[in-house]
């Protein structure tokens, strides 16, 4: 068996991996001429963790990530809600923080050391299908058999557009921002930080580096949205970017298969968005494996569906400028607060959703 992997993200490595473990011939291609030096994602949950382990990256991930167990809502510059996550699961109690270019990096070194290489440059341009496999055809015209193809390949994915699976849903309004900075004496080290103010606007801040931290804002400048005192010392990277709530409406057409930005995408609240992508491969790789994908697309849209209802509901009261809702998030913070099984709960849907 030999399987074609359009994408090397999270989600496209993934696939190489636990497919490459399984004995299962890959090759993996991106379009792009090198490895991203940007960070998208940054939280890692436990249940990637789990889903990394047999392939080892989570052991180097967990080296070289932050463990954020420590959560702390502001609203107006107060402090509402602090919980930990410590005790909230057996095994990883905690959110790994680690840029995703790092976390690609150690993918993609694991899979070198089996051999595997990325083939950036590549650019998928067209297949063709039958009962017996898939004909890839590459930009240069180039044409090579697989038994199946990954489309890994992001939110404006080819494999998805060359198959004319519809990607529904609707583009946010607002423009969001990001920031990566080296900031000193912050308090909240291996913290992830929400503050929530008037008018709907929030910005959340992650611990990521011994001495660096990811702002995210649904406003176009996520620095002066923080309203807690952040002490700036060199800024990495500033932009903003826009949010599109997607879904495929299926994930898998004969032998191409969706996973990740190809079949879903949300904002960035909740922070699943690359570990559904993770889930997906992972998922995917051992129906390969078993020798049948055929409920690949039945068991994940419904988990990636599931995924994109929470996240939208949270973003909804959190950046609501309503006054009903801001109440009703007054309300559940200080519930929390007050009752030490709901702050229990709380960590664990922090943690497994």
């Amino acid at each position: 068996m030999k399987a074609l992997i359009v994408g090397a993200g999270p989600t496209g490595l993934t696939a190489a991996l636990e497919l490459e473990r399984r004995g299962i011939e890959i090759k993996i291609i991106d379009k792009r001429d090198a490895a991203s030096g940007f960070s998208r994602a940054v939280g890692i949950m436990p249940h990637s963790l789990e889903l990394l382990s047999p392939s080892r990256v989570a052991e180097r991930l967990l080296s070289d990530g932050i463990q954020m167990a420590d959560f702390h809502i502001f609203l107006d510059g107060d402090e509402r809600l602090s919980f930990s996550t410590r005790g909230a699961d057996p095994k990883y109690d905690f959110l790994l923080a680690l840029p995703q270019d790092q976390t690609e990096a150690i993918m993609r070194e694991q899979l070198g050391k089996d051999r595997t290489k990325v083939s950036f440059k590549t650019e998928l341009a067209g297949f063709e299908q039958s009962s017996e496999g898939v004909t890839a055809v590459y930009a240069n015209r180039k044409s090579e058999r697989f038994d199946y193809l990954i489309g890994a390949d992001g939110i404006h994915s080819t494999a998805r557009n060359i198959l004319g699976v519809p990607f529904d849903g609707y583009d946010l309004p607002e423009t969001w921002s990001i920031a990566d900075v080296d900031a000193r004496d912050w308090p909240y080290q291996g913290s992830f930080v929400v503050s929530v103010l008037s008018g709907g606007r929030v910005a959340v801040v992650a611990h990521i580096g011994k001495s660096r931290y990811r702002v995210i804002s649904n406003t176009p400048d996520a620095l002066a949205t923080l309203a807690l005192p952040l002490e700036v010392i060199k800024i990495h990277r500033q932009g903003t970017f826009n949010i599109s709530v997607r879904q495929a409406e299926t994930y898998q057409v004969g032998r191409i298969f969706l996973a990740g930005d190809a079949a879903h995408c949300h904002s960035p609240v909740g922070g699943r968005g690359m570990n559904l992508g993770i889930a997906d491969a992972a998922d995917l790789a051992q129906r390969l494996a078993d020798g049948d994908p055929s409920g690949y697309s039945a068991a994940r849209h419904p988990a990636g569906k599931a995924v994109i209802a929470a996240s939208e509901g949270a973003r909804k009261i959190i950046t609501s400028s309503k006054w009903s809702r801001r109440v009703l998030f007054r309300c559940a913070l200080a519930a929390v607060n007050l009752l030490p099984s709901l702050r229990r709960r709380t960590a664990h849907t922090v943690l497994r959703g």
